[in-house]
């Protein structure tokens, strides 16, 4: 019998966009299938073996009462468990229904809203059990799922930042887009991890890795306001993939409109 350590991968409420990513590592991923023994991802393979697991990666939001079930299990059954996108760590562009009505959304959406059965908040797995490490983005960013997959096969802990995008900007050589071309960009509060992707291509931040440790929210909030953004507009970049991280969603404390 093999004595590989194995792999298991879950979806809950999400897009499939990071289990994607993981697909899309092509020739690092049969590398890793000779080094880890892949047995519940239903995404690519209909094998299915009962736990336990040494590792769990976990994408999705917890959005439904079986899903509260379903994520009480695969704890119980995973010796590391990873949430991996913003979905899994910080709700997801759903948990915009936590700041709104879910009835009048379901009955909006759904022609028999009635056999709907759902929670009124979309929340992350951490919400409800111990997670051992978090990927973020939306998707997540391959070069840290496979330091991450790796560090686990060396027995080392992930290298995972905490820093803001702004450092990876420094890093690659990328012009602040803000101070050189007053473009809005929620960089210097969103957690480094994705290579500062979108600021590359003179696009602003939009905080898809939610906030990074301690932001300092109000000082960026007037810059913002400077740059063009009205207050719905603000609004709305804080109210997209992170919405639900407590940082993002309670800015008016830190001076917010």
């Amino acid at each position: 019998m093999s004595t590989s350590p194995t792999l298991a991968v879950w979806k809950f409420t999400s897009c499939d966009g990071c289990q994607l990513t993981l697909l899309d590592c092509e020739d690092e991923l049969l590398t890793l299938a000779g080094r880890i023994r892949i047995v519940h991802f239903t995404e690519a393979s209909s094998t299915v073996e009962p736990g336990p697991y040494d590792v769990s990666l976990v994408e999705g939001s917890v959005t439904t009462p079986d899903e509260l079930r379903r994520v009480a299990e695969i704890r119980e059954q995973s010796r590391i468990l990873v949430t991996i996108g913003a979905c899994a760590t910080h709700g997801g562009i759903q948990a915009l229904r936590n700041f709104a009505d879910i009835e009048e959304f379901t009955s909006i959406v759904y022609a028999s809203p009635e056999y709907i059965e759902t929670l009124s908040t979309s929340t992350p797995i951490s919400d409800h059990v111990p997670v051992d490490f978090e990927l973020r983005g939306c998707p997540i960013d391959r070069r840290q799922l496979l330091d991450t997959l790796c560090a686990f096969l060396a027995g080392r802990a992930p290298d995972i930042p905490n820093t803001s995008v702004c450092t990876e900007c420094k890093r690659r050589g990328t012009t602040c887009i803000t101070v050189a071309e007053g473009i809005p960009c929620l960089g210097p509060v969103t957690q480094a991890g994705c290579g500062a992707l979108c600021p590359a291509y003179h696009r602003g931040c939009f905080g898809c890795f939610g906030p990074m440790a301690e932001p300092n929210i109000g000082a960026l909030l007037p810059i913002l306001q400077i740059n063009g953004m009205s207050a719905e507009e603000v609004d709305r970049a804080f109210h997209t993939f992170a919405a639900a991280a407590p940082e993002f969603a309670e800015r008016h404390r830190a001076g917010g409109t």
